[in-house]
Parts: structure tokens; sequence; C-alpha cells
């Protein structure tokens, strides 16, 4: 047993002294067996730990996008373009374009359920059902019909990223982390679980997206930090946490959200109220797929300007108008968006209620995905609980980050950390979902 102990022990000296002697002159690190993937909603990242720095790097693809819009194309003769190259032909080409696959991953629905009747109306392309219930594409290809499921979407946003990690990297790797919301049960697990399978990677473990946000922030490690609030408002919902962190442990203590409020909710109350505008101003209805596509895209463009400044202009050449141009305001963007704004606080509420603490027991909160970087966002969780959140990180990144972090411990990384746990949630997510038209509001044209 003595011997035993003795080589584990050179064993750690020796990767100790590895590590030391690699940071003190420079030495390259050893290249990464494991990754770090957060496959989002709407963007989707990957990222590596590096040993002997600490460092966690998110890698770009070739276009240096360190974030990839989980958006997957198919052309005519089946080729595949997925990330910004399928952003780009996507208002040409909007019934062989798929976005939002994470919204069906895992789920069953009926023909008559009322969420599945919208989202068929509200997607450009076809949605249809096995007889099972799970959801799948049907994509229009030169000479037949293919079918794509959810987690075949999954599987190839997974590649891409992976071959963008070995190409930078290079280095093959074929283990990862995954993050998944906090809310997913274990058949909504094991359905990501099988697209990084169907991508050829091992799972090694599967992070809820709250704690690899926490992990982001190093608030493992942060002392007197009991409490945590993780506001997740990405492009498809939000989602509230309350992690209760206790020796390094993770466990969570409530769920709350809301499916139904997210950055396509907002871009869609713009798009109701500017086509509401044409009609009123010009006597046309917009109906062609391709205009539409190509007024969502202007849309999400004008939201992401109107985070930093003051005004975006829209400016397009539709088929059904010829050219329209539009100057939108981030006053007159919250002023239609009201009700939205006015919802974000209820699922706070109701997870603070149901983990039983008030806004004076909780240590810190953090920020995540993109639509938190609407300034209207950061004043109103702020103001909730009258202390500024953290979102130094980039909130797109932030899970990824954090899934990157748990990954280098998995992987052994030096230098060693004690790996922050998560224990495995029976908290039921309370749903909160109100859906009211988006008012009239008047605009500068």
């Amino acid at each position: 047993m003595s011997s035993t102990v003795s080589i584990i022990g050179s064993a750690v000296l020796a990767l100790l002294l590895a590590g030391y002697m690699a940071q003190k002159y420079g030495l390259p690190p050893p290249p990464p067996k494991i990754v770090g993937i957060d496959l989002g909603t709407t963007f989707s990242s990957i990222g590596v730990y590096h040993a002997v720095t600490g460092d966690t790097e998110i890698i770009a693809d070739d276009l240096g996008k360190r974030s990839i819009p989980s958006v997957v194309g198919f052309l005519a003769n089946g080729s595949v373009l997925v990330g910004h190259r399928a952003v780009e032909q996507q208002e040409k080409n909007p019934l062989r374009t798929i976005y939002d696959a994470k919204r069906f991953i895992g789920k069953t629905f009926s023909e008559d359920d009322p969420q599945f009747i919208a989202d068929k109306e509200r997607y450009p392309f076809t949605i249809k059902l096995f007889e099972n219930g799970s959801a799948y594409f049907e994509i229009p290809l030169s000479s037949s019909i293919k079918i794509v499921t959810p987690e075949e979407v999954g599987s190839i946003i997974i590649s891409y990223l992976r071959n963008a990690a070995e190409k930078e990297k290079k280095t093959p790797i074929a283990q990862l982390v995954i993050s998944v919301p906090a809310e997913f049960d274990d058949i909504q697990r094991n359905a990501t679980a099988k697209a990084a399978s169907l991508s050829g990677m091992e799972v090694r473990r599967i992070i809820s997206e709250p704690t690899a946000a926490a992990l982001a922030y190093g608030l493992h490690k942060k002392k007197g930090v009991e409490y945590i609030v993780v506001v997740d408002l990405g492009g498809g919902t939000l989602d509230v946490s309350v992690l209760w962190l206790q020796g390094g442990i993770f466990v969570t203590q409530a769920m709350a959200g809301n499916n139904r409020l997210g950055g396509q909710d907002f871009n869609d109350r713009v798009q109701h109220h500017l086509m509401d505008h044409i009609e009123s101003k010009y006597g046309k209805k917009l109906e062609d797929k391709e205009d539409l596509q190509q007024l969502r895209m202007a849309i999400e463009e004008a939201k992401i300007r109107l985070t930093t400044f003051p005004k975006a202009v829209i400016s397009l050449d539709l088929k059904d108008l010829d050219t329209f141009d539009y100057v939108l305001t981030r006053d007159q963007f919250e002023a239609i968006n009201e009700e939205l704004f006015d919802h974000i606080t209820e699922p706070i509420a109701a997870a603070l209620e149901d983990a039983h603490i008030g806004t004076q027991d909780v240590d810190e909160i953090v920020l995540v995905g993109g639509s938190t970087r609407m300034p209207r966002v950061r004043k109103l969780v702020g103001s909730y609980f009258k202390r500024t959140p953290n979102y130094g990180i980039d909130p797109e990144l932030a899970v990824v980050t954090g899934a990157s972090v748990q990954a280098g411990v998995i992987g052994g990384g030096w230098p060693l950390q004690v790996a922050a746990m998560e224990l495995a949630s029976k908290q039921r997510k309370r749903h909160i979902y109100k859906e009211k038209r988006a008012p009239n509001v008047e605009c500068s044209v």
C-alpha cells in the first residue's frame, strides 16, 4: 500500500514540477484533449482550458467568430452550411435553413398542441412529428425530401465547432463537457448527449448552464458566497436559477422562467409593428417569405446596435415594396417591448419564492445570454436586487467559459483545481408565460 501511495505521490509531484517549469520558462501548454461546448438555442461556442496558464480560450471559427449562430442551412444539392455562412443565405433559402432546433430536442408534441401549432406558424421551414410525437424538419432538396432531427442539427453544429478547435490546436479532440438548461430532464439530456455522439464525440459530463456561468466567474472559489441567482435571457427563453453553493458543490434550489420571452420575442414585437406600419403607410401587406426573412435579420441587427447606440437605421430592398427605410430608436424599441420588459422580474420573484429566500439573501447575480446586453435588462435586474449584477464576461460566452473550466478540471489541467460539482436537481421549473400583442408605437421614418 505504501509503495502505491509513493507512486501516486511521485506522479503528482512530477505533474506539479512540470507545470511549474513550463510556467516559469514559457514552455507551450500540452494540447487539449477535452473541450467545453455550449450548444445554445441561438448561438453556440467551443472553448478549451489551458494547462499551465490556467487561461480559458474560446475558439473562433475560420471567419474569426467565437459565437456561432446555431443555424444549419441545406443547399438544393444537399450541401450543408453552418453558422454565419448559413445565416448569410438564410433570407434566400428560408425553407432549407433550420434554427432554434434546441427548442425541440428531446421533447414530444401532439398535432393539436397549441405550442406546436404556434411553432409551425412561426418558422418558415417545415416541422412535422414522428409517430412518437418527436419533431423533425422536412428539407426540400432538388430531387428528394431530406428528414433531419433536432439531434442531427445539433451534431452538425458540434462537428463544426470541433473542426474549428482541432484546426486551431492542431490536435484531434474527441471528448467534451456540454452544457444544457437546468430544466432539462433526463430525456432532453440524453438527446443532447446523442447529438454529441452523432458528431463522433464522447460526453464526459453534462453541466447545467447556470452552474457553468457561476464557474466562469469563479464563484466556486469566492469566499462568503452561498446563494447565486443566474438570469439567462437568450434568444429563445428567459431562465432564472437559484443556486446554493456549499463546499464546492452546486445545488439548484429553484428554477423559473418564461419559454416565450427571449431575444426573438423582442424581435417579433418589432416585426409586427413594422408590418403594421408598412400596411398602414403603403397599403400593402408584407407576405413574401424572403422579404419577411430579410426584415427579421435587419431587426436583429438593429437590436444589437441599440445596445450601444441610441438609434439604428433599417434599410431594405423588398420585393413587395422596393426600398424601405426606417429609423428605430432605443426608446421606441423599449416602448414596443414594454410589456416584455415588465415580465422579466416575474420569474426572478418566483424562483426566490420557491427557494424561500429574499433578495437580501442573494450573494451574487450573474447575467447570461446575449439579450442581457440590452441596457434596460441590466437596469431592471440591478434595480430589483439593488446591486450591480456580474456581466463582465461576454454574456454569450459565459456558459462556454464555465464548461471549458470544468473540462479542464476533468482533463487534469495544471494548476490543479478543486473540481466544482453539481448535484442533479429534482426541482421542477415554474413556467410563467403571458402572451400579449405589442401595442402600436409611433416611430420615425
